[in-house]
């Protein structure tokens, strides 16, 4: 006999409990089971977007993976848009429209169709392990779109899909993101702005077992260090006429970033250095190319690296005294300090976050699941959420479960997309049912 799942356990017990105990109702009951009943058809679901390769800079696959997305949006109901970008480098975006009630609560949906593994990785291919999965993308984020395509044919079934105001923006470049990010990501911004709720599909996060929501995501920002110092033979190092040269200068700069900008929720990773006679990096900033002797005083040297925090007044303090130890020069230095355009802002976490978890945390208990608790957000990073975070209340990590991310071994849990499109189309009855200006 085939084990029951989660989902299917929880389908079979509101079938058969007394209608005074049922703390779901009618239709919240018919979304879990219809959830349940089509766990088959999602697992498929899954195995075809996953075998189908959209490396963010494939733009033709990513272009293939939309139109899988379509295929099972416009049966529900949505409008469905492909906004190429060109302009970005990228392939472009899917954006998929439900009007329903003009004065009831519009929710944002945010999921991706790219993944980190490009045409020649040679991990392509999805494989099916019982209650396991591995794939490229099985999990972040070809698992998230499945979960919101599990999640909106219930509320379809059940009747809650018809009067709901839903917006879907599947980016085609989250994982490598087009530029200018301002175009990237315009038509997300604008998204943000006209919703009331946004709700993010990336994977899911587990600590000691127990499922965990994420009311705030660090941002993500390149930066580098450019020293420069004066040349000549290495017997005059730090004599009044040289100075201390530019690799001194960059280890002075660093050592005290180390020493001095930590404070909580901060990071600052130095992932790319090089220094000598002549030092320069790739057009894409990725690559080093450096030369030099033991008895030339080094005239520059690069570091790049990154910075996230989490929120907007702490990314603009922690820029400043950056600013500050780079200004202090060792004698006869000098170094600048540069940020990259773009970059992911921080999703804070707010009030309105916090509500919002604790709207989930109700459809748990209704559910018969245990209560989730926020994530430490040092334990996530960036996301395309955080770009529409400060105009409106966000939750994340709405996706379905996975380990081995951007690696060989990712690896889903299968029933966690149940779980994870059950309490996501309960979720979103909920909240598309509520007035707009309901507190």
């Amino acid at each position: 006999m085939k084990s029951l799942t989660l989902a299917s356990l929880l389908a079979l017990s509101l079938a058969f409990a007394p209608a005074a105990a049922a703390k779901l109702s009618k239709a919240e009951s018919a979304m879990a089971r219809t959830v349940a009943a089509e766990q088959e058809r999602s697992i498929a679901l899954l195995e075809r977007l996953v075998n189908q390769n959209s490396g963010s800079l494939n733009a033709e696959g990513v272009e293939k993976v939309g139109a899988m997305m379509r295929a099972e949006l416009e049966p529900l109901g949505f409008e469905v848009t492909w906004k190429p970008l060109p302009e970005t480098g990228r392939a472009g975006h899917l954006i998929a429209v439900h009007k329903g009630r003009p004065d009831t609560k519009r929710l944002l949906l945010i999921g991706h169709l790219d993944t980190v593994f490009e045409p020649d990785s040679p991990f392509q291919r999805f494989e099916r392990m019982g209650d396991k999965a591995k794939g490229p993308g099985v999990g972040d984020d070809k698992g998230g779109m499945v979960v919101i395509v599990a999640a909106l044919r219930a509320m379809h079934a059940a009747g809650t899909l018809k009067g709901a105001n839903i917006e879907v923006h599947l980016t085609g470049d989250e994982e490598d993101t087009g530029d200018p990010v301002e175009i990237a990501r315009a038509d997300l911004l604008a998204a943000g702005k006209r919703s009331d709720v946004a709700l993010d599909f990336e994977g899911l996060v587990r600590e000691n077992g127990a499922d965990m929501s994420a009311i705030a995501r660090r941002s993500s920002e390149a930066w580098t260090v450019t020293a420069t110092g004066r040349t000549g033979h290495s017997s005059g190092i730090f004599s009044e006429g040289t100075g201390d040269g530019a690799i001194y200068e960059l280890a002075r700069i660093l050592h005290r970033f180390r020493t001095e900008l930590p404070e909580p929720d901060l990071t600052f990773n130095i992932g790319l250095i090089a220094g000598g006679e002549y030092a320069a990096l790739d057009e894409a900033k990725i690559r080093a190319t450096a030369s030099g002797k033991t008895n030339i005083i080094a005239p520059i040297a690069i570091a790049r690296g990154d910075l996230r925090t989490l929120s907007g007044e702490q990314a603009a303090r922690v820029k400043a005294k950056m600013a500050a130890i780079v200004a202090e020069h060792s004698p006869g230095t000098a170094a600048t300090l540069a940020f990259d355009p773009g970059g992911y802002p921080a999703m804070a976490p707010t009030d309105g976050n916090r509500a919002l978890l604790d709207r989930l945390n109700a459809v748990n208990r209704d559910l018969g699941l245990a209560e989730m608790a926020a994530l430490d957000p040092l334990k996530r990073g960036a996301a395309d959420i955080s770009f529409v975070a400060p105009d409106v209340d966000s939750l994340a990590g709405l996706g379905a479960y996975a380990t081995g991310g951007h690696g060989p071994d990712e690896t889903v849990d299968l029933p966690s997309i149940e779980r994870q499109a059950t309490r996501a189309a309960i979720l979103m009855s909920r909240l598309a049912a509520e007035k707009r200006n309901a507190p």
